[in-house]
């Protein structure tokens, strides 16, 4: 026998599906640049700054190979700020977003654009030697000695930015990983 005012169905079940707030693993605020993930993402943002600083230096002779390697450097350099703010300012942990598979996903596709702008910048390099025209009577090559020692140097720094977002992605794996175990 059911009690007054009882009835024999369970109450609807409730619409908004229950999902658990995500675990952020990487620390806010200032204690964020006290890990290892805090300070790669510090060198990459110091490391790309020199990169864009050094390509817009040289004059940008190969506009369409320099241009992609200054958009990744720039693009990169202010999403690379943005993460580091949302730690540091504590956004992490009001925004209900799997940081970890962030994280990993954002370092992940960095490096591989990263990667392949150091590759153009390292092939821009190469070809200084070459001729601006070819058809000319001057043998003026695409750059100047002072550009070349420019590109080398913005080679390196692409290539050691690269690096950084390669164990970005690394360490982010692993914080991955061992949280969805």
């Amino acid at each position: 026998m059911l009690p007054r005012g009882a009835s024999s169905m369970p109450p609807p079940p409730n619409p908004a599906p229950y999902s658990p707030p995500p675990r952020v693993t990487l620390p806010s605020g200032l204690e964020i640049l006290r890990t290892f993930s805090g300070a790669v993402i510090f060198l990459e943002i110091l490391f790309g700054t020199i990169v864009w600083i050094l390509v817009a230096s040289t004059g940008v002779p190969l506009p369409l190979l320099q241009g992609w390697v200054m958009f990744v450097a720039v693009t990169s350099w202010f999403l690379s700020i943005v993460f580091l703010c949302v730690f540091l300012f504590g956004y992490a942990n009001r925004i209900a977003v799997n940081w970890n598979q962030a994280d990993f996903i954002f370092h992940g596709a960095t490096f591989v654009f990263y990667f392949g702008a150091f590759l153009l910048q390292a092939a821009t390099t190469s070809l200084h030697h070459f001729p601006r025209k070819f058809n000319s009577t001057t043998q003026d090559s695409i750059l100047s000695g002072r550009e070349y020692n420019i590109s080398i140097a913005a080679s390196i720094f692409a290539f050691a930015t690269a690096i950084c977002y390669g164990c970005s992605t690394a360490l982010a794996l692993r914080r991955w990983r061992l949280n969805n175990s």
